[in-house]
């Protein structure tokens, strides 16, 4: 049996290298990879120029650099911005902010003005340790939201593991499902999904939302975390789901330890060998405070632009963030900065 080959990119620039590669047709290059070989086992892992890579890895690497169409009709030749609008009393960061519906869709629609390109409405709380609400309640929470900024023009992401949401938002005017649990948790969701015609966001959790911080653990987490969205990816195709209208995230804080978590984000780029867009969710999460002073979650500003700034550097192409207008700002500047490196 042939042991399963990965290809993260190395180091990826605005600059263009000679011999070198676009990174998923975005404005990054790079020349060299790591190979990666896992079976299960240890997982062996060398750098390497793209002149030496092995004849087998040859369709990965076209994979790589082919860029993607666009999603849900937003470009992905840049980074964009995803505003979070928890329609919830106990989400970890603004829980009970916005779960009055007026002040939820005035947040949606602020989020919308200063750039957002998607605002993703969720009505249960999936932080650690969160219990389940039941269906009705949550598309009691949700469908108002939706139907509102969808009214308005608004590109309207729905966050939810259930059927019945993604249903509801769907006839609300929601133009994407993100589910934490990648078409898992729900045995009608995957029907639904591909019924509906809307792009999917498919992330990674180990785990439920109850259990998943409970001593996780992984032999290599870049390795699984590819190789679960892999088999997602494979069974939404499977599905009547188009690998185009499909996202990859992979899960930060989702069942993940502070080290798993700089881990995924430093080899982030490996997960564009899934040759989907790939979503990062990392704003205000517990890890940020861990690396800091522990801060509290409304004070991790600074930390998760940070991260943002890492993730586009590697390629993520939608953020998914509390602080819209700060990130765009942040992304605006490195832009400018990459612009002038790259002349």
């Amino acid at each position: 049996m042939t042991t399963p080959l990965y290809l993260e990119p190395l180091e990826p620039t605005p600059r263009r290298l000679p011999g070198g590669r676009a990174l998923a047709g975005q404005g990054l290059h790079f020349a060299r990879v790591e190979v990666g070989r896992w079976d299960g086992g240890s997982p062996e892992r060398q750098p390497c120029a793209l002149e030496a890579l092995p004849q087998a890895a040859g369709p990965l690497l076209e994979v790589l650099s082919a860029p993607r169409p666009p999603f849900a009709g937003l470009a992905l030749d840049r980074p964009s911005v995803m505003g979070i609008v928890n329609v919830t009393p106990d989400s970890f960061s603004d829980g009970g902010d916005l779960f009055d519906p007026e002040q939820a869709i005035a947040s949606g629609l602020e989020m919308w003005r200063a750039g957002a390109a998607f605002v993703d409405v969720g009505g249960e709380s999936t932080r650690p340790g969160a219990a389940p609400i039941g269906l009705e309640e949550e598309i009691r929470r949700v469908r108002p939201v939706v139907a509102a900024l969808a009214a308005a023009g608004v590109r309207v992401s729905i966050d939810t593991r259930h059927a019945a949401v993604m249903a509801a938002a769907a006839e609300a005017g929601a133009a994407a499902i993100n589910d934490v649990t990648a078409l898992t948790h729900d045995p009608d969701a995957l029907a639904v999904a591909a019924a509906s015609g809307l792009p999917v966001v498919l992330m990674h959790m180990r785990g439920t939302p109850e259990t998943m911080q409970q001593d996780p653990r992984y032999a290599d987490v870049a390795f699984e975390v590819f190789d679960y969205l892999a088999e997602r990816v494979a069974a939404c195709e499977a599905a009547g789901i188009a690998r185009s209208r499909l996202c990859v995230d992979p899960g930060i804080g989702f069942g993940k330890t502070v080290a798993h978590n700089c881990s995924l984000i430093a080899r982030l780029a490996l997960f564009h060998g899934l040759g989907c867009p790939l979503l990062l969710g990392a704003s205000r999460k517990a890890f940020i405070g861990r690396l800091s002073a522990g801060e509290p979650a409304k004070r991790r500003l600074p930390g998760s632009l940070a991260v943002a700034l890492a993730g586009a550097a590697r390629g993520a192409q939608i953020l998914r963030v509390h602080d819209v207008a700060e990130t765009l700002q942040a992304l605006a500047v490195q832009r400018a900065l990459d612009e002038a490196s790259a002349h």
